[in-house]
């Protein structure tokens, strides 16, 4: 069974690029934008820290001696730190999850989108059909015509992939979102890959999902930008 480290280890992958020293570089995503200045993945088990590639040598230092084995509890000290040469902009903190294995689960609402049928996202999801080579796989709920819930792959890796779930106001308490999500991740399990799920403290809604997901938490991310 894969340890909540190792899962943390496969987010950070997930999430953001690396160069040859192991420093974040950018976001794995489009449009690529630059990663944060520090990511903190904090497990019962330990933490996973990785500092930007434009980090000089004397801050990572700094750094280095105010983390200590417990990053999490010093979360104020590296705010100063960083702040000594650059206005810190955002300190982003969330719950990391892991999907159960649903690998053995249909969900007749969710349609998986295809190169063939990936027209039906440009109305209602026109990013993901731009983007769609990176998005995959893709699942949405079509109601009125119209695809009104979607999961696919935000970012992904060759072992992972981070889930992205929305649903249209007006047509959430229906458990699409749920459903959508289940079916994506029951893709990303059979094509060998771990299924996982992130979100902002801040983002009620979007931890009730998870809560309805029966998704398990394996720490808690830092990002400081």
């Amino acid at each position: 069974m894969i340890s909540d480290l190792e899962l943390m280890e496969h987010h950070v992958n997930v999430l953001f690029r690396h160069d040859s020293e192991n420093r974040v570089t950018v976001v794995n995503e489009p449009p690529y934008a630059a990663a944060p200045r520090i990511f903190v993945g904090a497990t019962r088990m330990g933490s996973i820290v990785r500092y930007s590639n434009s980090l000089d040598k004397s801050t990572v230092k700094k750094l280095d001696q105010v983390i200590g084995a417990n990053p999490g509890a010093y979360l104020g000290k590296i705010i100063k730190v960083l702040s000594i040469d650059h206005l810190l902009n955002n300190v982003w903190v969330g719950p990391a999850y892991v999907f159960p294995d649903v690998r053995d689960r249909t969900y007749s609402r969710a349609i998986k989108v295809t190169h063939e049928n990936k027209e039906i996202l440009k109305p209602q999801f026109p990013y993901t059909y731009e983007d769609f080579e990176y998005k995959q796989p893709c699942f949405v709920i079509i109601e009125d015509n119209i695809p009104v819930s979607i999961c696919c792959s935000a970012r992904k890796t060759s072992n992972a992939d981070e889930a992205s779930v929305f649903t249209h106001e007006d047509y959430r308490g229906r458990a699409y979102g749920v459903d959508v999500a289940k079916a994506w991740a029951a893709k990303v399990q059979i094509q060998g890959r771990i299924a996982l799920y992130s979100t902002s403290k801040d983002n009620l809604a979007s931890q009730s999902v998870a809560r309805k997901l029966q998704l398990v938490q394996y720490g808690t991310d830092i990002h400081i930008s």
